[in-house]
This record gives C-alpha cells, structure tokens and sequence, in this order.
C-alpha cells in the first residue's frame, strides 16, 4: 500500500551528500541558506559521501536507516535533499521512512511560491510547479486548487492521481497561453523602448549579490530587500537618468543559483527576456563571499542557456564595505574601457563611477561636437539649453552661434526632426566622437 502523505510542518531533517568525482556537487552551506529562505526549522543536518546516487533509494541503506532514525527523534515533519531526486526516488523514500520527501528543485520552488507577489509571478511559479508535480503525482493528495500549507505544498497543490490527469494538463496549457500574452505585452514594451532609442540595463547576478539593493540606491525605489535567496522574484524596470546619457531602463531580475533547475528557466522565460533584449548586463557580484567566482561560473551558464551571452558585460564587485580598507575604483582592459567596478550599495560608495562606466560602455549613442546655427535657428538652440546639452557658446561677427554640444545622438536627431533640419546639414555623419574619460 502506498505511503499516504499527510499534511504536515516545516521541521525538517536535511541530507546532503558529497560525489567528488561529480560536476553536478552541491554546496551544503547554500542548502542551508535555502531550507532557511523557505522558512523550515532545521532538526538535524545529515551528510554522507557516495560515488554514485543509489538507483532506488538514492542514499544507501545504512544512511536510509539512518535518516527514518533521525525522523522519528526528533519528531520531523519532512526530510530535504539537497539534490534533484527522481519521482521514483521520492516515492521510495517516502514509502520506507514514512514521512514526506521534497528534493532541491521542489524547494526552490516553494521559495519561489513564497517570493511571488505579481500576477505574472504566480503564474510562472505555478506553471514551473505543476510541471515538476505532474510525474510525482500518486494517491493521496488533493484537489489541485485547495491551498496547502508546509513546505514544498504551497501554491496550486497536487491532483487526484487519473481522474485529474486531464485537469493537470488543461490548468498547464491555460498558464502557458496567459504567459504567452504576457510575453506578447512584454515584446511591445520592449520594441516600443526600442522605437525610442532608450537603452536598457539589467543586474543579473547569483542570488543574494545585492542586485535589489544597488537598484533601490540607484532609482529611489522599494524592492523588497532582505538578506536571503531569492528575495527578488519578480523583475522590475525603472527609468535611471545616468549623466551624460539621459534617461536608461534599469532592471532588476531574479538571482540565479547553481544548478538552476530547467523547468524554472523555461517558466521564466518571459522575465529572463529582459536580460536578453538588455544592451548592457550588470554582473553583480558579492566580493566579500569566498565562493565568488564559482558563482559567477554559474550565472555564466544560465546567462548561455537564455540567448544572453553574447551582451556587453560590466562586473560589479559588490559588498566592499565588508571588505578591509577597500577603495571603490575602476577596472579597465587593455583597451581603456571599463570590466569591473568595485562599490558598496549599502552606503553607495562607487555608485557614481558605476553610472560613468555605464556612460562609457553605452557611449557610443553619445554625440560630441560642434555646431553653428544661424540667427534664424535660436528655436534649435533654446531646445538644446532645454535639455542641458550645450557645453560652451559663442558668436560670430554676423550672429552665427558656434555651440558645443554633448548629448545622446537619439535625442539630437529628434530634435532635429523637430525643426524640420537634417544632420547632414551640422555635418553630423561626419562628427568624430569621443568619450570623456
């Protein structure tokens, strides 16, 4: 007979276990952080070592024994693998030690169902959900719209195992076209910032950087912060007036982590577009974490499995107030253009040379030159003092006004069109630009 689930808390009994001959290595530090972020009281924390996971069980059977023992001492309501566990593996365990099972995908994915806040959010999170229940489904649960509490049975729930087969699939393909209109609404933004020659900049990074913070400091906004993963769920995009520049996108996006699982990146598709249509990725990183670069490799492959790899790059080393007697300060390559920018979001040390990077990588949308109007043209003039565009002016014996002039070249063409004038008519075309170092 099948091990009935019951509903139950969030005391859990953890298990990691160690393959050091495998790519696919956990860190047990970060399950803690993550059986943490989901909200579990953690009554025992179990390792072990093993070259290859079990077939049945995925843990052998002294440390099978050894996880129904700890089960039953401590009185736990669930045990949490720090691994991606095979339906069959899960219903295994759950029959022999008879207590619920959730692996580090489910996890996630109840930390996601807890983050959600937007309509899109809940959307995605229940999609990426019922997608990963559909193969666990077995006898015993419930209804799939009764709300469930506990870990890894937030959100939509599971099904009665045949009869709601059919209601499974026809709640997924509804998602997926509420979603797809969403992407839709999405790529119209998109083309429509496009249109405008605004550029847009997204902060990706592995979860927890301080992505949220360094995007509250920057645009005066109210993310939600706190010290935990995952704390940013859904993106949001702010307009940034950088100097030199004008007005930019910001967008701040979900954190990855390491072995993100796929069904997320595919339910986040519509969000994780807005890192792949930015013109410039902010890579934020925790330079005080002594596991930085491993992280960065790992945002790396999620940045490759989404399309956006091939985006123009700046690193932010963030946290140097955690560092000792650090400066924030600038890092360029061979070429004299920005990589790195190290800077504390928290007290906003080296946030100015993080917008002066930012103007430099974009620059190239800069226009600095000359130009000389006549008396008939003051309309042009004013419009370019309107937007604080002119660096210097002077004039000529017969009126003529020789202006220098710095702004993007988007809204100098705008403004020319304005006026019923072409660049061909300043030489524009022919203007050698620069950046101001």
């Amino acid at each position: 007979m099948l091990f009935e689930r019951v509903e139950g808390g969030n005391r859990a009994i953890l298990v990691h276990v160690d393959f050091p001959e495998s790519d696919q290595r956990e860190d047990a530090a970060e399950f803690s952080e993550l059986v943490t972020s989901a909200g579990a009281e953690t009554a025992l924390f179990i390792r072990g070592v093993m070259t290859v996971p079990h077939s049945k069980f995925f843990v052998g059977a002294g440390k099978l024994e050894e996880i129904q023992q700890a089960v039953i001492d401590h009185e736990a309501d669930l045990v949490l693998f720090n691994h991606a566990l095979r339906p069959s593996q899960e219903r295994n365990i759950e029959a022999a030690i008879e207590c619920r099972v959730l692996d580090r995908t489910g996890l996630i994915l109840d930390i996601f169902a807890q983050r959600a806040r937007t309509h899109e959010g809940k959307l995605q999170v229940e999609l990426a959900q019922l997608e990963y229940q559909s193969t666990r489904l077995i006898r015993g649960w419930t209804h799939l719209d009764r709300e469930k509490g506990g870990i890894g049975l937030r959100g939509p729930g599971e099904t009665q195992l045949e009869s709601d087969r059919r209601l499974l699939r026809s709640r997924i393909s509804t998602i997926h076209k509420r979603l797809d209109k969403v992407e839709k609404q999405r790529n119209q933004s998109r083309r429509a910032r496009n249109r405008s020659n605004t550029p847009t900049v997204a902060l990706v990074g592995y979860t927890n950087a301080g992505k949220s913070t360094l995007f509250n400091y920057l645009t005066d906004a109210t993310v939600y912060v706190a010290d935990q993963l995952f704390a940013t769920l859904d993106p949001t995009l702010r307009r940034l007036e950088v100097p030199d520049m004008g007005g930019i996108v910001l967008a701040d996006t979900v954190g990855f982590i390491r072995h993100l699982p796929h069904k997320l990146v595919e339910a986040f598709k519509a969000t994780l577009q807005e890192t792949a249509g930015a013109d410039l990725l902010l890579h934020v990183v925790d330079c005080a974490d002594e596991n930085r670069h491993h992280n960065m490799a790992q945002v790396e492959a999620v940045l490759t499995e989404i399309g956006s790899i091939d985006i123009p790059r700046l690193e932010v080393f963030n946290k140097i107030d955690l560092l000792d007697d650090f400066q924030p300060a600038i890092e360029r390559d061979n070429a004299g253009r920005p990589v790195r920018v190290w800077l504390s979001a928290v007290s906003g040390e080296g946030t100015s040379l993080l917008l002066a990077a930012i103007t430099e990588l974009l620059g190239d949308e800069i226009l600095a030159t000359t130009i000389v109007l006549e008396a008939s043209e003051s309309g042009l003039r004013a419009a370019l003092f309107e937007q604080n565009a002119i660096l210097s002016e002077s004039y000529d014996e017969v009126g003529r006004v020789q202006l220098e002039v710095r702004m993007q070249k988007k809204d100098f063409r705008q403004l020319l069109k304005r006026f019923n004038l072409t660049e061909e008519r300043f030489g524009v075309a022919r203007v050698k630009e620069f950046f101001e170092q």
